[in-house]
């Protein structure tokens, strides 16, 4: 039975240009071809590179994040266990009418239940330091990619003719830089996913995931079908701009906005010209125009064509998402990562709001009925 399937599923026609076989690309006078078996490192690689990346975080990140005046913020809270059944077991954020009968319960006024809640939600999400720990790890692995994609890059010929990707195809023979350079990018990918449990959480979530299984599936595909040299240049493309984007990120939560603000200027524009000028313009048009001039239209020009132009459509959206945070840079002048969690603003909001009323700040109220000469205590208790 898997037999069948096998045979079935590496059939000739699926994978190849017609008058061509598997036979064609075997290993021959000392050259390689590319092989589905060679993908195998994958696995272990990635797990390799979630090994050194917690290795990272915590002995090179996080000492730089301390280096930029980061700390890990306690986030504390008085306990009460009505407000955390509350919290636990119906929702996060009360309604109005909530917050007045968990006050009753609680014998807390109404501001009081509202800011143990907001620092309640607060403690679920990521501090300053995971995320810049993050931030470091990406911009570290994609420095390191981008120079290798110089390295194998810059001595191509279909590197700066884009007619040299089709020369010869499919019984184009696999260099070795072709071959690091694609397991490293996709075992890079393949940890983000393994990691993606336990990883900051943003507004972003689904698509990036989209986007790793779409980049995994597409570089695997295109190993298979050796569209190697194609593959490599789509590659180039998408991690050129990551770099800017992710030091941006890293000055952001330690508090360099002009850095943080100038980083990403340049992070959108190379992201669009990238994404937006090069990739659809020179990149898809070498895979959906160039081909025909060599070969018949066949099942993964289909396919891989379609993958790539699926991830136009995710830039179309990750756009979007830079234009708001462009918007809120110039007219705002707020640069805020507009798919995370608004976890400073309320709390800057809180403060604001308490220093123009500061006996809301302490447990002072005549609400409940004590004068403001006696402090009102948590949970009924009162002080010895």
């Amino acid at each position: 039975m898997f037999q069948t399937v096998k045979e079935w599923f590496w059939l000739e026609r699926f994978w190849l240009p017609p008058t061509i076989k598997w036979s064609d690309l075997d290993d021959r006078d000392g050259l390689t071809f590319p092989k589905a078996s060679h993908l195998y490192a994958i696995i272990p690689f990635a797990f390799l590179l979630l090994i050194i990346r917690y290795f990272f975080e915590n002995f090179v990140a996080t000492p730089l994040a301390i280096a930029f005046g980061i700390r890990k913020t306690a986030r504390k809270i008085i306990p009460n266990s009505i407000l955390e059944n509350f919290f636990k077991a119906s929702t996060q954020r009360p309604s109005h009418d909530d917050i007045y009968g968990l006050a009753k319960k609680s014998n807390l006024t109404e501001r009081q239940v509202e800011r143990w809640f907001r620092i309640r939600r607060n403690q679920e999400r990521p501090c300053r330091l995971k995320k810049f720990q993050e931030a470091c790890w990406r911009f570290t692995v994609y420095f390191l990619i981008n120079i290798a994609g110089i390295a194998f890059l810059y001595d191509k010929p279909w590197a700066y003719d884009l007619w040299q990707v089709w020369v010869d195809y499919p019984r184009q023979p696999l260099l070795p830089s072709q071959y690091w350079y694609y397991i490293i990018e996709m075992s890079f990918y393949c940890s983000l996913l393994l990691s993606v449990g336990s990883d900051v959480k943003r507004k972003d979530f689904l698509a990036n995931v989209i986007h790793h299984l779409a980049a995994l599936s597409l570089m695997g595909f295109s190993w298979c079908a050796n569209y190697i040299r194609g593959g490599t240049l789509v590659m180039f493309v998408h991690d050129v701009a990551d770099i800017w984007l992710e030091s941006a990120k890293m000055f952001s939560y330690a508090g360099w906005k002009k850095t943080c603000n100038g980083l990403f200027f340049i992070f959108s524009l190379v992201f669009f010209i990238s994404r937006f000028i090069i990739y659809p313009f020179w990149i898809l048009h070498c895979t959906i125009i160039l081909p025909l001039h060599y070969l018949n239209p066949f099942f993964p020009y289909i396919l891989l064509n379609l993958q790539l132009i699926l991830l136009q459509i995710l830039h179309l959206y990750w756009g979007y998402l830079i234009l708001k945070m462009l918007n809120r840079c110039i007219f705002m002048e707020n640069m805020q990562d507009v798919r995370s969690d608004d976890e400073e603003e309320e709390e800057v909001e809180d403060e604001e709001e308490e220093a123009k009323n500061p006996e809301s700040k302490d447990i002072k109220c005549v609400k409940n009925g004590f004068g403001d000469s006696r402090p009102l205590t948590h949970n009924g208790q009162h002080s010895r």
